[in-house]
């Protein structure tokens, strides 16, 4: 099993090195998350800095944790897109494990296919580590969350990471203390973050410096057809502008979360709200927490249907930006959503623990599935 599979040549980012200015971007769960002090990107980006120090670096990261390629793909024209990041690191193996296939195929190949629909930016892909990999790893098999995103990689000509592989070898080699890539078996701290970062810094080496790829990476009209056609590249935000309210409504400025720009919000039961969409799917992203209500939603006066959401032991009342699939395969054509909010009463627990109970309504996007 290889660590660094180097396909398309960087080509936008050799151009901004050339200009003295470069913008990365990273994308991806809380292995990638920029809010501390240790992630992978961080020994990445002084490796930047050390070897370019003429450079002009600017760093977009735009991970959360606990999100996946559903949800980056609802946020990514305005965190990413739209900040002109010449370099994308896509990071999802992980946090996408949890779904299946098809569902995983339609987000992943829908974000790369927005970040190459323009000619403006290089797109990579890394590979971290969830204890559910392990039995693939340790006969050395590829986990399938893995797999499936270098079908993708190979399909687009994008270099793959597998940063992972490089912590795990490490492990079987004496290298490296498992506590000490995986604290709490999951999320990697400073010696695990820089086992990751090394080996990005490894294919940087090789793809900018070193013996690069002559592929390249398909962009804009030279895109192949996509490998799942029902793939999410055209899903769209809509705003809340559209949105029909009855009860107490605000539109709130959402200083809370920066990857948040407004809400719609309400605390009251009972509130409702109700759009037409034109598509085939709908997905909506909150800030949601355990003091969050949940809902009750219908789409072209069909059969209600209610929310019930996970909330953690690591949840707080607030703060985690989550998607909630609606649907993703209407009939394509105009249809009618209506939501009711309704207490947040988490599996009966309210009555021992209240903070599993509320009715605080924090709607952060609406995405159109087309």
């Amino acid at each position: 099993m290889n660590i660094i599979h180097n396909r398309g040549s960087l080509i936008r980012t050799k151009k901004a090195l050339k200009n003295k200015n470069l913008t990365v971007g990273f994308i991806g769960g809380s292995i990638t998350d920029g809010r501390t002090n240790w992630n992978w990107p961080d020994p990445v980006c002084s490796w930047l800095n050390e070897t370019f120090p003429a450079v002009q670096l600017t760093v977009e990261n735009a991970g959360i944790g606990g999100t996946g390629s559903d949800l980056a793909t609802m946020r990514v024209d305005r965190e990413i897109i739209n900040r002109n990041c010449d370099l994308v690191f896509v990071e999802y193996a992980v946090n996408d494990w949890w779904f299946d296939t098809e569902r995983r195929m339609r987000t992943r190949e829908g974000l790369i296919r927005k970040l190459l629909q323009d000619e403006e930016r290089d797109v990579v892909f890394v590979y971290t580590y969830g204890h559910y990999m392990f039995p693939f790893m340790i006969k050395n098999q590829v986990p399938p969350s893995i797999a499936e995103f270098e079908t993708l990689a190979d399909h687009y000509n994008i270099s793959s990471v597998w940063m992972a592989l490089n912590a795990f070898n490490q492990v079987k080699q004496g290298k490296l203390q498992y506590d000490e890539w995986l604290p709490d078996h999951l999320h990697p701290q400073y010696r695990g973050s820089l086992a990751y970062g090394e080996s990005v810094v490894s294919f940087l080496k090789s793809a900018l410096t070193g013996t690069a790829s002559k592929k390249v990476i398909p962009h804009g009209k030279k895109l192949p057809k996509p490998i799942n056609k029902n793939n999410w590249q055209g899903l769209h935000l809509k705003p809340f502008s559209e949105v029909k309210r009855t009860g107490p409504w605000i539109v709130k400025r959402w200083n809370k979360l920066a990857f948040i720009d407004q809400t719609l919000w309400t605390t009251a039961i009972g509130a409702k709200l109700s759009f037409d969409f034109n598509g085939r799917g709908l997905i909506l992203g909150f800030d949601f927490g355990r003091a969050s209500s949940e809902f009750r939603y219908r789409i072209d006066n069909g059969e209600w249907k209610e929310s019930k959401r996970m909330r953690p032991e690591w949840c707080g009342q607030e703060g985690w930006y989550t998607p909630y699939h609606i649907a993703d395969d209407l009939p394509i054509g105009k249809h009618k959503f209506e939501l009711e909010v309704i207490h947040g009463n988490y599996e009966g627990k309210a009555e021992l623990n209240p903070q599993f109970s509320s009715t605080r309504f924090c709607l952060g996007s609406i995405g159109v599935i087309p």
